[in-house]
C-alpha cells in the first residue's frame, strides 16, 4: 500500500480495496454471517464516506521550500534543503516525515514550465524517496501549526546521472485518523540543475539591471535665482533610503556582471535632491530634508557603474507603444521623443561619470510591432530590445536562437528570452516563492544551454521596476548563474553585435498582434493632444523671455515626463500631472499681462491713450508688440489708421505704459482692443477691450458759440453806451448854465466810453484742457486722455 501511495499520489483506491477485502472475508465466514446484516446500500454509503475522508486529507499539508543550497550543485557538494510543513487539515497528522525525491531529467523547457505551474500537485507521477536516512520525522503535526525541517544530503546520494534539469521534490508523508496508513499528504516540486563540469560551449548571457522609477518632480520651481525644484511627494526619498527598492538595486547590482539600464530622469531627480528642494504638501510646499541620502545613493551608484556598461533610455522613459499607437498623428509628439533622447548626453555622464549608450530602445515588456519599431528608431536608436513572446519563433526551430535579429532598415532586434525574463515576477515576498523562482530560472537557463551544442547569446530583460523582494531573488539567481558551469556573462552591445542565427524569426508582427492587456494601459490620444497644446504655449512664452532656459528646461522635462511609461495603469494620476503642468505654465504666462482699462473719455479732436503692460516675472520680457485696434475707425482712428503697433520690453517686477495717438471724427462711443503679440505675430495673453467715449466740439459748434458770445458782447456794449448817454442827459438838465462844460464832458465821456469799449470786453482764450497730464499709471474709471 505504501508503494501504491508513492506512485499514485492518492489514498482513495487503497481504501476501497481494503474495504472490499474486509467485506468479502466477513461475508464468507459462516460464524459471522449474523453480524453482516447491513444492506448493500449501507456498505456503499460507508465506502463513499471513507473515500471522501481520504480525499479531504489528500494535500492537506503545505510544504514550503525556503532554501535550497547550492542552487546548482557540483561533484562533492552537499545539498541542504530547509523549509516548513504546515497542516491545513482538520485532523492531526501522526508518524509524519519529510523526504526528498528526485525524478528523471526533463527533456524540454516546456516541461519545466508545466511542473512549475503545479508544483504542489499530488495527482501527477511522484518519484520514490531517496534513502530514508535523509528525512526529518515528526511524531505529529497539529492543524494550523508550521513545523520547520532541515535536511542535508550528499549530492552523490541523489543518484544524478547525465547533465540536465532534474525534478526535485520535498514531500510530507504521514497518517491521519481517517487514513491510518502512510500516505503523501503534501509535496513541493522544484528543480535541481546538474552540470558538474564546465560546459564545452557556454551560453553567453546578458542580464539587464534596470534603474527606473516613476515620475517624482513637478514642473514647478521656486521663483528664486536657483529655481528650487519641487517634488510631487517624498516617495523617491523612501526608494533610495537604506532598505528602499532603489537602494537595494544599487547594493545588489554592484556585485553582479550586468548591463545597467538607467532612466536619466531618475538620475536628474536624485541629483536635484542633493541640494535645496521642496516637497508638495497639499496646497503648500515644505523643505526637503533628504540631501544626505541622495548624495550617498549617487555615490554608491557611481561606484557600482564604474567601468561597467550603461544603457540610457530617453529622458523619463517615454512610452514608445503608446506613442506609436496613439500619438504619431499629433503634431510635435515625435519631437518630444527626439528631445528626450538628445538631453541624455547632458544628464547621465555629468552625474555618473560614464558615457552611456543611447543606441537601444526598450518598449514595454519587449512587445513590438512594426509601428513601435518605426517610432523607436525615429529618435536615433538602431537597436530595439524585444522579447521572444512577441517576436516568436516558428515551430520548426527546435532550440532557442541567439538574441540578435536583423529586422530590416539597418535595425537590429535584440530578443530577450521570455521565460528567463519573467522568472522573477509575481509575489516573491516569501522565502519559498523566491527559492522556487531561482531554481526555475536556473533550470530554464541550463535547459536552453543543453538544447544544442551551438554557442548562443541570450538576453534577460526583467520588469522595469522590480520590487525589493523581486530584486533580491533576481540577484540570487544571477549570482548562481554567473558562478555556474554552463553560462558566461556578456555585455548588451556584444549580444547585439553577435552573428544572427539564419533560421531565427526576423519578421516583426503587425499591430493586430500587440497584446490587448498592454493596449488597455496605454496613454490615450488625448494625452498627446494636451501635451502638444502645452508645448505650443511654451513656445509662445519662451520667445518673450530674456532668459528662456529658466522656463524651457523645467517645462521641457515636465513634458517628457507626461509621456512616461510609469503612467501605465495610472490614468487618473497621469491626467492630474498633465493638468498641473498646463496650469502652472498658464500661471507664469499670465504674469505678463495687459492692465485692464475702463471707459476712456476723449475730449477734443485728438488725444493720446496709455496702455500698460505688467511683468510680475523675475526676469525681463520682450521684445513684445503691443497693438491697439479701433473697432470703429470711422469714429476713432489710431494714429490715422485702424490700428497701431509699438514694441515694448518690461523689466522684471515692473510695469510699462505705451501711449497711442488717437483722432476723433465723430462723437459717440468706440470700442478699442489692446493685444500683445510675439515678434513672429502670434497673440500673447488675453486681449483687453475698453470703450472710448468721444465728446469732440466741432467747427460748426465753435462758430455758433463764437457768434453767440459776440452778440452778447455787442449787446452789453450797447447797454453800456445807452446808460452813459442817459446819465449825461440827466446831468445837463440838472445844470443848465454849464453848457460848454457839459459839452466838453460829453466829449470826454464819449471818448472814454470809446476807450472802455476797446478795453473792457476780454477776448476769450483757449479753453483749459480737460484732460490730465500724461501718466504711466493705469487709466481709472471715467478717465480722460492726453490730447
Amino acid at each position: 500500500m505504501a508503494e501504491a501511495a508513492d506512485f499514485q499520489g492518492t489514498s482513495a483506491s487503497p481504501a476501497r480495496r481494503w474495504l472490499r477485502r474486509t467485506t468479502a472475508l466477513l461475508a464468507g465466514a459462516p460464524l459471522l454471517a449474523g453480524l453482516v446484516q447491513l444492506p448493500a446500500a449501507g456498505s456503499a454509503h460507508a465506502e463513499e464516506a471513507t473515500a471522501a475522508l481520504a480525499d479531504a486529507d489528500s494535500g492537506s499539508v503545505a510544504v514550503a521550500v525556503d532554501s535550497l543550497t547550492p542552487s546548482a550543485p557540483t561533484d562533492g557538494d552537499t545539498v541542504t534543503v530547509s523549509g516548513t510543513v504546515t497542516n491545513h487539515g482538520k485532523r492531526t497528522v501522526t508518524d509524519a516525515h519529510v523526504g526528498l525525491r528526485v525524478g528523471p531529467p526533463l527533456d524540454t523547457r516546456s516541461s519545466v514550465d508545466a511542473i512549475a505551474k503545479d508544483s504542489d500537485d499530488l495527482q501527477g507521477s511522484i518519484s520514490p524517496e531517496i534513502d530514508n536516512k535523509y528525512t526529518e520525522k515528526f511524531s505529529e503535526l497539529t492543524p494550523g501549526v508550521a513545523e520547520h525541517f532541515n535536511i542535508s544530503v550528499p549530492v552523490d546520494e541523489l543518484n544524478l546521472g547525465n547533465d540536465g534539469v532534474y525534478e526535485f521534490a520535498v514531500s510530507l508523508s504521514g497518517e491521519t485518523s481517517a487514513q491510518p496508513w502512510e500516505q503523501i499528504l503534501g509535496i513541493r516540486r522544484t528543480f535541481l540543475p546538474w552540470q558538474p563540469d564546465e560546459a564545452d560551449t557556454k551560453t553567453k548571457t546578458t542580464a539587464l539591471w534596470p534603474l527606473v522609477s516613476t515620475t517624482h518632480m513637478a514642473a514647478e520651481t521656486g521663483p528664486n535665482e536657483e529655481q528650487t525644484p519641487v517634488f510631487l511627494n517624498d516617495d523617491l526619498a523612501k526608494e533610495i533610503s537604506p532598505g528602499g527598492r532603489l537602494n537595494q538595486m544599487v547594493t545588489l547590482g554592484k556585485d553582479l556582471d550586468v548591463t545597467w539600464v538607467v532612466d536619466p530622469d531618475l538620475l536628474a531627480s536624485v541629483d536635484a535632491m542633493t541640494g535645496s528642494y521642496r516637497v508638495r504638501d497639499g496646497d503648500q510646499t515644505t523643505a526637503g530634508t533628504h540631501q544626505t541620502v541622495a548624495k550617498q545613493w549617487l555615490a554608491d551608484l557611481q561606484d557600482a557603474v564604474a567601468d561597467e556598461e550603461v544603457v540610457a533610455l530617453p529622458f523619463a522613459d517615454p512610452d514608445l507603444a503608446s506613442l506609436a499607437h496613439n500619438g504619431t498623428d499629433v503634431t510635435g509628439s515625435l519631437s518630444q521623443l527626439k528631445e528626450a533622447t538628445d538631453v541624455v548626453a547632458n544628464t547621465v555622464e555629468p552625474i555618473l561619470h560614464v558615457r552611456p549608450s543611447t543606441e537601444f530602445a526598450w518598449p514595454v515588456e519587449g512587445a513590438v510591432d512594426r509601428s513601435i519599431v518605426k517610432v523607436a528608431t525615429s529618435a536615433g536608436a538602431d537597436k530595439v530590445i524585444a522579447r521572444s513572446d512577441s517576436l516568436q519563433e516558428t515551430d520548426a526551430l527546435p532550440y532557442t536562437p541567439s538574441a540578435a535579429r536583423p529586422i530590416g532598415g539597418g535595425t537590429t532586434a535584440v530578443v530577450a528570452d521570455a521565460r528567463m525574463s519573467t522568472a522573477f515576477e509575481g509575489d516573491l515576498t516569501t522565502a519559498s516563492a523566491s527559492t522556487l523562482a531561482v531554481q526555475r530560472f536556473l533550470a530554464q537557463s541550463l535547459g536552453l544551454g543543453l538544447q544544442t551544442d551551438k554557442q548562443r547569446s541570450m538576453v534577460i530583460a526583467p520588469q522595469r521596476t522590480p520590487s525589493g523582494s523581486q530584486a533580491r531573488a533576481m540577484a540570487e539567481g544571477l549570482r548562481a548563474l554567473q558562478s555556474g558551469t554552463w553560462s558566461q556573462s556578456q555585455k548588451l552591445a556584444a549580444a547585439a553585435a553577435a552573428k544572427p542565427d539564419p533560421d531565427a524569426a526576423t519578421k516583426v508582427p503587425g499591430i493586430s498582434s500587440y497584446p490587448s492587456a498592454l493596449r488597455k494601459k496605454e496613454l490615450p490620444r488625448s494625452a498627446f493632444v494636451e501635451s502638444a497644446r502645452t508645448q505650443d504655449a511654451l513656445d509662445s512664452f519662451k520667445v518673450v523671455l530674456s532668459d528662456p532656459s529658466r522656463v524651457v528646461t523645467p517645462f521641457g522635462r515636465a513634458l517628457n515626463r507626461e509621456l512616461s511609461v510609469s503612467w501605465r495603469g495610472r490614468a487618473a494620476e497621469a491626467e492630474s500631472f498633465r493638468a498641473g503642468v498646463k496650469s502652472y505654465l498658464d500661471g507664469l504666462t499670465g504674469r505678463v499681462r495687459l492692465i485692464d482699462k475702463s471707459e476712456t473719455k476723449l475730449s477734443g479732436r485728438s488725444a493720446t491713450i496709455p496702455v500698460t503692460v505688467q511683468n510680475n516675472l523675475v526676469q525681463d520680457v520682450g521684445p513684445l508688440v503691443l497693438r491697439l485696434t479701433s473697432t470703429n475707425p470711422t469714429r476713432l482712428e489710431i494714429d490715422g489708421a485702424r490700428y497701431e503697433e509699438q514694441p515694448i520690453s518690461v523689466s522684471g517686477g515692473h510695469s510699462q505704459s505705451v501711449k497711442f495717438t488717437t483722432s476723433a471724427n465723430a462723437n459717440g462711443r468706440a470700442t478699442v482692443i489692446a493685444q500683445l503679440y510675439t515678434t513672429d505675430g502670434r497673440p500673447y495673453g488675453k486681449p483687453v477691450t475698453f470703450d472710448v467715449k468721444v465728446t469732440e466740439i466741432t467747427a460748426t459748434v465753435m462758430l455758433v458759440i463764437g457768434g453767440g458770445v459776440l452778440l452778447l458782447v455787442l449787446a452789453g456794449f450797447r447797454m453800456y453806451t445807452q446808460r452813459k448817454r442817459a446819465a449825461a442827459r440827466a446831468a445837463e438838465k440838472a445844470e443848465p448854465g454849464e453848457d460848454r462844460a457839459e459839452g466838453d464832458e460829453g466829449d470826454s465821456g464819449e471818448s472814454q466810453a470809446s476807450e472802455n469799449a476797446d478795453d473792457d470786453p476780454e477776448q476769450p482764450s483757449d479753453p483749459t484742457p480737460d484732460t490730465a497730464a500724461e501718466s504711466d499709471d493705469p487709466s481709472g474709471t471715467g478717465e480722460r486722455v492726453d490730447r
